[in-house]
C-alpha cells in the first residue's frame, strides 16, 4: 500500500485527493485490508514521512565539523539529500501538503526537524566551545535558520526546482551552512 501511494502520488494525484478505495485499488488489495494496517490514509502517510526523512537524517550521520575534509563531505551529505528528496519529491509534498492541516502530520514533521536542529546546534556548540566558530554565534537560533531555512530551500527545489539545478542547490546549501555558521568570523 505504501508504493501504490508512491506511485499515485508519482503520477500527479494529491495526497488529498487520494481515496482509501483508491489506494486499495492500486495496491490490490481489498478496502478492509487497507484498515487492517492503516486506521486512515493519514496514518498511512506518517509512516511513508518517518521513512522519508530516515535517510536524509542518516545523510550527515557521520559527519563531524571538525574533520579534514568537514566542508567537502557536508556537500556530498547535501547531494545526497538532495537526491533523496528529488527521488521522493511527491511525497515530501504530500507530508508538507497534510501539515498544513492535519496536526499529527505537523507534529511528526516538526519533531524529525527538532531531531535535526538538535544535531546541528550540538555541533555549532562544540564548535564554538573549541573556538572554531564565532563566540557571537547563537547555537540555537543559528540551528534554526540553517535547518528550516536548507529544508524549505530543498523541498521548494525537489518539488518545483530544475532538477538540473540540484546539484548546484545543494553545494550552495553547504558554502551558507559552512562559512554562515561553522566557519563564521
Amino acid at each position: 500500500m505504501l508504493q501504490a501511494v508512491q506511485r499515485l502520488l508519482a503520477d500527479g494525484a494529491s495526497f488529498t485527493e487520494l481515496g482509501v478505495q483508491r489506494i486499495a485499488d492500486e495496491a490490490g488489495v481489498a478496502r478492509s485490508s487497507f484498515y487492517a494496517h492503516f486506521p486512515d490514509k493519514t496514518r498511512l502517510l506518517l509512516t511513508l514521512a518517518r521513512r522519508l526523512s530516515l535517510v536524509a537524517y542518516d545523510a550527515h550521520a557521520g559527519w563531524a565539523p571538525d574533520g579534514p575534509a568537514a566542508l567537502a563531505e557536508m556537500t556530498d551529505g547535501f547531494v545526497a539529500v538532495v537526491a533523496h528528496y528529488r527521488e521522493n519529491a511527491r511525497v515530501l509534498a504530500a507530508v508538507l501538503e497534510v501539515a498544513g492541516y492535519d496536526p499529527d502530520v505537523r507534529s511528526l514533521w516538526d519533531d524529525q526537524l527538532a531531531t535535526f536542529r538538535g544535531r546541528v546546534r550540538g555541533w555549532l556548540e562544540a564548535e564554538r566551545a573549541a573556538g572554531r566558530c564565532s563566540r557571537q554565534l547563537d547555537p540555537d537560533a543559528a540551528a534554526r535558520v540553517v535547518v528550516d531555512g536548507g529544508m524549505r530551500t530543498i523541498a521548494d527545489q525537489v518539488i518545483s526546482g530544475d532538477p538540473a539545478d540540484d546539484e548546484r542547490i545543494a553545494r550552495e546549501l553547504s558554502m551558507i551552512w559552512w562559512y554562515g555558521t561553522y566557519r563564521r568570523p
